[in-house]
């Protein structure tokens, strides 16, 4: 079991940035990847951006450029730099874990972009 507390969402000016946490209840050296997915109303959930253990990110082509998301094995946590904020940015950021036996969902944070 791992829990996932996200953190740092928030109100933003468009061109603004952010800077999401996710922290872990255990260890997540070895949860091969660490991810963020976003999800605005009356839309449906979808991928951000992913980080294996490695090291090797994936970025949905609508953040690539934008944004960064790194992970510290160490400090059991990931995090994902938001630059150039959108409007069409703001949803619900959520962080998740694929482990081997299971999938985990931190509870979520609102970023909210206006212009």
């Amino acid at each position: 079991q791992v829990q996932l507390v996200e953190s740092g969402g928030g109100l933003v000016q468009a061109g603004g940035s952010l800077r999401l946490s996710c922290a872990a209840s255990r260890s997540i050296f070895s949860i091969n990847v660490m991810g963020w997915y976003r999800q605005a109303p009356g839309k449906q959930r979808e991928l951000v951006a992913t980080i294996t253990s490695g090291g090797n990110a994936n970025y949905a082509d609508s953040v690539k450029g934008r944004f960064t998301i790194s992970r510290d094995n160490g400090e059991n946590t990931v995090w994902l730099q938001m630059n150039s904020l959108k409007p069409e940015d703001t949803a619900v950021y959520y962080c998740n874990a694929i482990a081997l036996v299971a999938t985990y969902w931190g509870q979520g944070t609102q970023v909210t972009v206006s212009s």
